[in-house]
């Protein structure tokens, strides 16, 4: 197959992403988001926010990052945050799906994006530590957005909150203190996110 006609399938194929419901709601509440809605906004964030980085980044590669990171769930379903039963076959179903969707592409371009998605899974060099962090903070600002709806729904603990965005200060400590004091703390204080354990 030539070059541009592997590059097109691939194009077409990552259109599904659009069809990849997450549980985070718009900042309206009218629907959930889908997974390229979240990469959109989650890859603008970074670029509006790479300064609060702790590391020098590039930028453009973390943004690139941003875009690919979710095109896996095309083959693996959306795991939802806080599903910790799907978490234990995420990294599997993940993974077989990265080396066939990615591998659509001709070979440079297949190595360069699966790398990335690695990189960012792996969450050790500056720019996956900051693409993780946008990867959390977007979907907190949603929640936060909507009233803790999803947090409500679903009778999140802090612990559980916590947890998830466990890896965002290795990314940004000041967009951590942020969000943590403008779109948790909230929450908290009108018991949405529930600090009892025992509950």
């Amino acid at each position: 197959m030539d070059r541009i006609e592997k590059q097109f399938e691939f194009i077409a194929e990552i259109d599904k992403e659009k069809k990849i419901n997450r549980r985070t709601y718009l900042s309206d509440g009218s629907r959930v988001e889908n997974d390229s809605e979240h990469a959109w906004h989650a890859a603008l964030m970074a670029i509006i926010l790479s300064e609060y980085s702790n590391e020098k980044i590039d930028v453009l590669k973390t943004v690139k990052m941003i875009l690919i990171h979710d095109i896996v769930e095309i083959d693996a379903g959306d795991t939802y945050a806080y599903d910790e039963e799907g978490i234990k076959t995420q990294a599997e179903r993940e993974e077989k799906a990265a080396k066939r969707i990615f591998h659509l592409l001709p070979d440079d371009q297949a190595e360069d994006f699966y790398s990335l998605w690695h990189e960012f899974e792996e969450s050790e060099t500056p720019e996956s530590k900051f693409a993780r962090a946008m990867d959390n903070v977007q979907p907190n600002l949603l929640n936060h957005l909507t009233n803790g709806r999803l947090w409500e729904e679903n009778k999140i603990r802090l612990s559980q909150v916590l947890k998830r965005n466990s890896k965002t200060a290795r990314g940004s400590k000041t967009l951590w203190n942020y969000q943590f004091e403008q779109l948790i703390k909230p929450h908290i204080e009108k018991q949405i996110i529930n600090d009892k354990e025992s509950q």
